[in-house]
């Protein structure tokens, strides 16, 4: 199968998320509005969750891209970490309002009866990755506070989560990457409210106020997001 056949496949797809959902999504819908035969599509996605699965990691890949580049740009210039972060976290919410419905198919509710397989893991770590490196970056650089609460116990890390960190920090900064997680959750738990509408009627500036939460949730890994107006 030609990349120009699989491109407009996938293409047509997308159009149909932004009408239909990932749910609605079918194989002879798509052959029928890109042009191809059905027995041409098939060959590209014999089922219809293999063209969900190939339009996931597309999203993953898309996202974290955009996120990558925005890292590159702001540690070129030498920016903080702090900084950094604002510049990744913008550029993720930026693409999130740009592709609301591949937005959607990757942190919005399930499609019923699909099931992500292998293949989506290596492009949905691209997120966490970019988040990491900073996070790293700034332990490195001196630029974290050490927190006021340690995580109680032992370590509430799977070993896999540790080695993509490249291992346990020292104290008093042996629960970064614990507080690493709390931070990508807040992040997409803020994009969900921004992009689904959830905060339109109770925020004056959205933009501004996305700014100031990723502000907040950065303290809890003690680290300084410089905002516009900030005395220092």
């Amino acid at each position: 199968m030609d990349d120009d056949t699989t491109t407009s496949i996938k293409d047509t797809a997308r159009a149909h998320l932004v009408k239909l959902g990932g749910a609605g999504l079918s194989l002879e819908a798509v052959a029928q509005d890109c042009g191809r035969t059905f027995a041409e599509v098939r060959a590209a996605f014999p089922h219809r969750d293999d063209l969900l699965t190939a339009l996931v990691v597309d999203a993953y890949d898309a996202s974290g891209a955009a996120m990558e580049r925005a890292d590159e740009s702001a540690a070129g210039a030498h920016a903080s970490a702090g900084a950094r972060l604002l510049a990744v976290t913008r550029a993720l919410r930026q693409w999130s309002f740009d592709h609301p419905a591949e937005f959607t198919l990757i942190y919005g509710s399930p499609v019923p009866g699909y099931h992500a397989p292998q293949d989506t893991v290596l492009p949905a770590s691209r997120t966490p990755g970019v988040l990491a490196r900073i996070v790293g970056a700034a332990l490195e650089g001196g630029e974290l506070t050490p927190p006021r609460r340690a995580v109680p116990g032992p370590p509430l890390l799977l070993p896999a989560a540790v080695e993509a960190f490249g291992g346990l920090p020292p104290a008093p900064f042996s629960d970064v990457i614990e507080r690493g997680i709390v931070l990508w959750s807040s992040l997409i738990g803020l994009l969900v409210f921004q992009v689904f509408s959830r905060t339109h009627d109770s925020v004056r500036d959205e933009s501004a106020f996305f700014d100031y939460a990723i502000a907040v949730a950065a303290e809890g890994i003690g680290l300084v997001v410089p905002l516009d107006g900030d005395a220092h």
